[in-house]
C-alpha cells in the first residue's frame, strides 16, 4: 500500500452527482447531477468539463456501444446524443408510480442496462417505502423487471465470473448478491454479503475490483468501504472530506484511480462552510488497487 491521496478533482457543486462511470474512449469521467438534470461529462487529461440538460431527475447514464449514451431518466429508459444535447425515449416503467423515479445503474457484462426506481425523496434519504423495482433494459428495448418491493434502489455490479450480481436497496443497510445467469440474464437466491455498521451509515453506489472485492460508497458516512463479498468482512476504510459520498467507480489509464461522487442536496449553509466541498468530485490515488473497464449497452 502507498500512501493514499485524496484530491478534489472537479470543483463544481452538484445536489446529487451520482452513477460515475469511467469513459475509456473519451479518457473522461461520465456521471449524472439527479436532481440538478444534467449528464456530465470530465476530460481527466485536459480538465474540461462538458454538460447536457436533460430536464428530468436521472438516475444513471450508460455509453452506449453504437454511439451515445442511455439514460435511465424519470421513469424512462431513454437514448441521449450527446452532440445534438436530444434524448429520445425507449420505454416508460413504473406507469402506475407517478412519484417514482430511476436511480443508480449499471450495464452487465452481457450489454444489458440494469437500472431501479425509488419513490421521489421527501428529504434526502427520506422516502415512501417499498415502490421500487430492478428493471434491465435489453438489446432489443424490451425491460425485464427483476424484483420490487425497493426503497432505494442503488449500486450494483457483477462478480469477476458473471456468476453473481450485487445490489444495494439502501435502507435496508446491506450489500446482498444474488446468483446470476449470464446468458438469461435471470437474478435469484438472493442472500446478504454485508450488513452496514451504525457508523458507515447508508450504503448507495458500488464497484468491483480485479481482486473481486468490492468498493461501496456511504452516505452521510462519508467514506468508501472495501468488502470482501466471499467473507462478508469489510477489509479497509477510505475516510473522504465530505459526509454525502454518493457512488464511486475505477478509471484513469489503468484503472488506479477511484473516482467518488457526493451529495450537497438539501444542506444549509453551516453545513457548506462546514464541508465546503460537498456535491463535489474527488480521485483516489494509491489504493494499490485496479477496477476494470465498465460495459457499454448493446442495443
Amino acid at each position: 500500500m502507498g500512501s493514499i491521496k485524496i484530491e478534489c478533482v472537479v470543483k463544481e457543486k452538484y445536489h446529487i452527482g451520482e452513477s460515475p462511470v469511467w469513459e475509456e474512449k473519451h479518457g473522461s469521467l461520465l456521471y449524472v447531477d439527479i436532481t440538478g438534470e444534467k449528464v456530465c461529462r470530465w476530460n481527466a487529461a485536459t480538465k474540461q468539463l462538458k454538460t447536457v440538460y436533460v430536464g428530468a431527475p436521472i438516475g444513471s447514464v450508460v455509453p452506449r456501444k453504437s454511439g451515445g449514451y442511455v439514460l435511465a431518466i424519470g421513469t424512462r429508459f431513454a437514448f441521449l446524443d450527446w452532440e445534438k444535447e436530444a434524448v429520445t425515449d425507449i420505454v416508460t416503467v413504473d406507469q402506475d408510480k407517478t412519484n417514482n423515479r430511476f436511480n443508480d445503474g449499471k450495464v452487465d457484462p452481457a450489454g444489458r442496462f440494469f437500472a431501479g426506481t425509488m419513490a421521489r425523496q421527501i428529504r434526502p434519504a427520506v422516502v415512501e417505502k417499498g415502490q421500487g423495482s430492478l428493471y434491465s433494459l435489453l438489446a432489443d428495448h424490451s425491460v425485464v423487471k427483476h424484483f420490487d418491493r425497493v426503497d432505494i434502489s442503488n449500486g450494483l455490479d457483477w462478480s469477476l465470473d458473471h456468476k453473481v450480481m450485487y445490489y444495494i436497496d439502501s435502507l435496508s443497510y446491506k450489500v446482498d448478491a444474488l446468483d446470476y445467469d449470464l446468458q438469461s440474464g435471470k437474478t435469484s437466491n438472493r442472500r446478504l454479503v454485508y450488513k452496514l455498521e451504525q457508523e458507515e451509515v447508508i450504503p448507495d453506489g458500488m464497484c468491483i475490483d480485479t481482486e473481486g472485492k468490492l468498493w461501496v460508497a456511504c452516505y452521510n458516512g462519508g467514506r468508501v468501504l472495501r468488502i470482501d463479498p466471499e467473507t462478508g468482512k469489510r477489509i479497509q476504510t477510505v475516510k473522504m472530506p465530505v459526509d454525502k459520498t454518493t457512488s464511486c467507480c475505477f478509471g484513469g489509464k489503468d484503472y488506479s484511480e477511484l473516482y467518488v461522487t457526493s451529495a450537497a442536496e438539501g444542506m444549509d449553509e453551516a453545513w457548506h462552510q462546514r464541508q465546503p466541498d460537498g456535491g463535489r468530485i474527488f480521485k483516489v490515488t494509491g489504493l494499490g488497487v485496479k477496477g476494470i473497464p465498465s460495459n457499454p449497452y448493446a442495443g
